[in-house]
């Protein structure tokens, strides 16, 4: 039994069977085992005699010390594999001395189970063949020779609290494409290699490097997916170069996060991987890291986002036979050349959740200044470590990271360069590079001379290299909050409220037994009357008939006790009404009090009872009028109306009628809040947001409303969980994204606030392919689409280009509209929507974002948002950017500032519709009614309508009524009830009819604005005109009676009827 030295732990690797094995001389041969791990032999089993079922009993045991202290590392676990050699041992010919031995196969056993807090692990591993080996040939019914393995260690090698602070690192470069036309397979042989240091075990700092890269040719491209690669040389047989379930799968450009995922960069790249010369490596190198290096980590990335890949070529060496003296001095003179370094972002990795970044990134020259720029590092890996990386640069060295320092056999030679390179470069002592951290000061080091120049590095600028390398955690540095975590969290502030019970014995019911005994007595006294006077009543009866008739009836009932019977009958119905109508369960205060009640109660059964009987009339004498019903579209567009007209009283009147119609509608909720943030009535539109998302807690809308109300109000840790369920429930959400990276960066975080933007970014580019996509198939152009030909002249870094090629947000067309669609974009009065115009403006992360608040009138955020938008690459000062700004100009009554970006983005857009539209507001809105008639007029003369039409059409008849104009009046008012029929918009036409003296024709466009809205006093007014030039006294009287109950503001109009009436002589009762 070995004995585990102080400090150390034996690992112990056992091969218990061999399965399917057979030999070079038979299918019985006697093999062994050698067991090696990291380039030393650990043993060699017994010799074994293979059964002819092809199984082999080792029962072979071998170890190796764990020593973190100053022998096998983590990181040796981590980076190295157990290698198990299978060779047959062929008896001894007569002449020969001693056995020849012939390798079978070789084995990889991974140890990663040991850095995952296990203490043993048992696996059968496949035996791959070498080259010529028998066991290239399965046995008959069987796939593959195998070897079982077990690996045990007395007690884990890390504890429960290291194995949750720690993280294994996993580097994959796949290759560099589009390479210099310098690099030529033939000539002198050359060893490509690629490296890049990352903190471990604390503050030390760990080489990862990848060494003999493959030169080819370009012709073919490189296939998907296909394994990943040991970073190890001298592996015998070719199966056990690749690592165990890992792949190289790729994927879209545009997923990666790399330099090149543009869609203007996709034919470059299609061209570089498949007929450009490239390097391919397909090598992956692990790196543990523990708690400390895992902080460590994090905070470098922190410090600076980029961090250097460096490249370089140099010439393998060959070492002759007994010269090792000579060789050496070789290496030593051989000079870096080809020098490069790609800046790798690794801001990622410190998104929430995020565990890999893939993706092409540039090479550039290896120049001094820019790296130590861009990365704050004046350290450079191959060139102040180049001494010792010569060490191995021979044909068969090894490709793994150096873990162990290699003494010169020349002490005199390696004395001379020691002091050529204490010039101003870092001794290279220990074979462990110098800590990135010890050379990340803010000033170079002193007296290091600087590269300003690479021409051989710029080769690799000029023919547009770049390497496509992945980096992946085992853990993601930040995690991520769990969907279903933020479910949870959204229930315990919003609990889903489930609909209410309607209840049978409240106002709906009462009214319903109300109706029900009307119809009952109704019946019972057409029944009577048919009694007393027969059916055969003729239509043409006259007055003084019906009235004795009457009189009869009456008499009737009150001799034989009907009435009384009758009023008993509906008693209880009325008592039920004045309870659950009116709520009046107590005696009133005064006689006045009760009088008053009496008056209003006695109103509200006489219509009722109209209602009752209209439903209970025979349809041989059922009238035809239907009852005209508003729908709640129109309660929006009336709303809204009263909005703009900043009759907010109104409007809410209006918005409350909807939730009353259907309380379960959440978008009315939505309406309505969005009203109430118009209002500044912060607190009242969060209990909105909030009450629409208790009835859909997916809504993403919802989710995104209650996030800005929770920022408003400084509530930001809700504000969080809102915004994040937003983008979980629906992760290709663009405005979801740009709210919560403008959360982040209220909250100064700005590494979260450029992973919202990002992604935000990156969903609005695959959703402007995927609509460009679709458009090329429905015209069946599809190949130039898919090979990007078309798309990069409509995408930016930054968002979308909104021209007429580009599908990604429409222009708002006025053809092809119906009338329910107009009453929804009513909201979007002086919020212009896109427009296709003269400029191409991009559709922007941030334009869609101001689109969506704007709509919801959340004005207070979205100063925030242009300022990102007027700083965007591909945003800045644009047409819809001004609109939108004078919009919020025009809200606070900034008429100046209003007037100036309206100029500017007349000068930007002179032919957008939104631009005149706006500017005629903002005319009408100062009392300048002649620039606003022009304005209005060149607005509706455009080919394509603005984004809403329904407010220039009113505000532009209103124009020509007060200039006189009726013809244009009328005219403008009925294309406005054609788009979006309204009160307002049928009391205008009206008005121009009975200017025109059209009395009739006014006479049926007030009515319909009456059935629209019958508490405006202004059509009652002109109705009372109407009647009066007509010469109907009661119709007049009545018509008057209500203009003066609702309160007519217009002094003019009212004295215009107190005119007519003294001409007619009728009309004021009070005369």
């Amino acid at each position: 039994m070995e004995q585990v030295p102080t400090g150390g732990r034996l690992v112990q690797i056992t091969v218990t069977d061999g399965y399917d094995l057979k030999g070079y001389k038979g299918d019985t041969p006697v093999t062994f085992v050698r067991a090696e791990f990291n380039q030393v032999t650990l043993g060699d089993s017994a010799k074994i005699t293979v059964s002819s079922e092809g199984t082999a009993k080792y029962n072979f045991t071998s170890s190796f010390e764990f020593n973190p202290e100053g022998g096998i590392t983590l990181n040796d676990l981590a980076h190295n594999p157990i290698f198990l050699t299978v060779t047959e041992v062929l008896q001894k010919e007569k002449k020969q001395k001693d056995e020849k031995n012939l390798i079978l196969g070789q084995a990889v056993v991974d140890l990663l189970p040991l850095l995952e807090g296990e203490s043993s692990f048992e696996m059968v591993v496949p035996l791959h063949p070498v080259q010529g080996s028998p066991l290239e040939t399965p046995r008959p019914g069987s796939k593959q020779c195998s070897l079982e393995v077990k690996v045990s260690v007395a007690e884990p090698l890390l504890t429960a609290a290291q194995v949750v602070g720690s993280n294994l690192l996993k580097v994959t470069l796949e290759g560099a494409y589009s390479v210099p036309e310098s690099f030529v397979p033939t000539g002198t042989q050359q060893n490509y290699m690629v490296g890049l240091q990352v903190p471990s075990l604390g503050e030390k700092d760990y080489p990862i490097l990848f060494k003999n890269g493959t030169l080819k040719l370009g012709g073919e491209r490189e296939t998907f997916p296909r394994p990943k690669k040991w970073p190890i040389a001298n592996i015998l047989a070719p199966g056990a170069n690749n690592i165990p379930d890992a792949y190289i799968v790729g994927g879209p450009y545009e997923e990666e996060e790399g330099e090149l995922n543009h869609p203007e960069d996709r034919e470059f790249r299609n061209q570089a991987e498949y007929t450009k010369k490239r390097i391919i490596w397909d090598l992956e190198s692990r790196c543990y890291l523990d708690p400390p290096a895992v902080v460590s980590f994090q905070k470098r990335i922190v410090d600076c986002w980029l961090w250097p890949v460096e490249m370089i070529r140099v010439p393998l060496v060959i070492a002759p036979k007994g010269k090792a003296g000579k060789t050496e001095k070789a290496d030593d003179d051989s000079q870096l050349s080809f020098h490069g370094v790609a800046y790798v972002n690794m801001l990622p990795l410190l998104y929430p959740g995020v565990k890999k970044i893939r993706g092409a990134f540039h090479i550039y020259p290896y120049l001094d200044s820019t790296v130590y720029e861009k990365t704050k590092l004046s350290f450079s890996l191959f060139r102040d470590t180049g001494h010792h990386l010569n060490q191995n640069n021979k044909v068969g060295g090894i490709n793994s990271p150096l873990t162990k320092p290699v003494v010169s056999k020349n002490l005199k030679e390696d004395k001379t360069v020691k002091e050529k390179d204490i010039d101003g470069k870092i001794k290279p002592g220990d074979v462990q590079a110098p800590s990135i951290k010890s050379q990340s000061s803010d000033t170079p080091l002193e007296g290091e001379p600087l590269l300003s120049h690479n021409a051989e590095g710029q080769q690799y600028f000029e023919a547009g290299t770049y390497i496509v390398l992945e980096i992946q955690l085992d853990k993601a540095l930040v995690p991520k909050r769990m969907p279903e975590e933020l479910a949870r969290r959204v229930k315990e502030m919003i609990p889903p409220r489930p609909p209410l019970t309607r209840w049978t014995g409240g106002a709906q019911k009462a009214m319903s037994d109300y109706h029900t005994q009307i119809k009952n007595i109704s019946k019972a006294i057409l029944d009577e009357y048919y009694r007393m006077f027969g059916k055969q009543v003729g239509s043409n009866i006259d007055s003084e008939t019906l009235e004795e008739q009457k009189c009869q009836l009456n008499y009737e009932f009150n001799s034989s006790g009907k009435y009384f019977a009758f009023k008993e009958q509906l008693k209880h119905a009325v008592v039920k009404i004045v309870r659950e109508k009116y709520l009046r369960t107590t005696s009133f205060e005064s006689q006045e009090e009760l009088q008053t009640f009496i008056s209003e109660l006695y109103v509200f059964l006489v219509d009722q009872m109209h209602v009752a009987l209209n439903e209970a009339m025979p349809d041989d004498v059922q009238s035809t009028v239907s009852a005209i019903h508003t729908s709640s579209e129109q309660l929006r567009l009336f709303a809204f109306e009263a909005e703009v007209n900043e009759n907010f009283e109104m409007a809410a009147v209006y918005y409350k009628e909807r939730l009353v119609r259907e309380p379960q509608n959440l978008d009315h909720w939505l309406d309505y809040g969005a009203f109430c943030l118009l209002t500044e009535d912060n607190i009242k539109a969060q209990e909105c947001f909030r009450k629409a998302l208790s009835l859909n807690e997916s809504h993403i809308q919802s989710l995104l409303l209650c996030g800005v109300l929770a920022v408003l109000m400084e509530n930001y840790e809700q504000a969080e969980i809102f915004f994040e369920d937003a983008t979980c429930l629906e992760p290709t959400n663009v405005v979801a994204w740009t709210l919560l990276g403008l959360y982040y960066e209220i909250q100064n975080n700005d590494i979260r606030m450029e992973m919202a933007f990002h992604e935000a970014v990156k969903q609005l580019q695959a959703r402007a392919i995927q609509t460009q996509v679709t458009k090329e198939k429905s015209t069946g152009n599809v190949e130039y689409a898919e090979e990007g030909g078309n798309i990069e002249s409509s995408l930016g870094p930054w968002g979308t280009i909104n021209d007429s090629s580009t599908a990604a947000v429409k222009a708002v067309g006025a053809g092809g509209r119906n009338e329910a669609s107009k009453c929804q974009d009513s909201s979007a009065i002086l919020q212009p929507a896109p427009y296709s115009g003269v400029s191409q403006t991009p559709t922007t992360i941030f334009m869609e974002t101001i689109r969506f608040l704007m709509k919801v009138n959340a004005v207070q955020y979205v100063h925030r948002v242009l300022a990102h938008e007027l700083l965007c690459p591909q945003g800045g000062p644009s047409c819809e950017y001004y609109l939108v700004l004078a919009q919020t100009h025009l809200l606070k009554k900034d008429f100046t500032k209003a007037e100036e970006c309206l100029q500017h983005a007349v000068r930007l857009d002179y032919l957008n519709p939104n631009v005149w539209g706006m500017k005629g507001h903002l005319y009408f809105l100062r009392g300048d009614h002649a620039e606003a008639k022009a304005c209005y007029e060149r607005t509706i003369s455009f080919v394509l309508d603005a984004s809403e039409m329904h407010f220039i059409f009113l505000r532009l008849g209103l124009i020509y009524l007060e200039e006189k104009e009726y013809e244009k009046a009328k005219k403008t008012y009925l294309q406005a009830c054609k788009r979006s029929p309204s009160c307002l918009t049928w009391l205008g036409v009206g008005i121009a009819c009975y200017r025109l003296e059209e009395l009739m024709e006014a006479e049926d466009a007030l009515s319909e604005a009456n059935v629209l809205n019958n508490y405006n006093a202004e059509v009652w007014a002109y109705l009372a005109l109407v009647c009066l030039k007509a010469g109907r006294q009661l119709e007049a009287e009545q018509a008057y009676k209500y203009t003066l109950k609702l309160k007519l503001k217009d002094e003019a109009l009212l004295a215009e009827i107190h005119t007519v009436q003294e001409m007619v002589g009728f009309g004021n009762p009070s005369f």
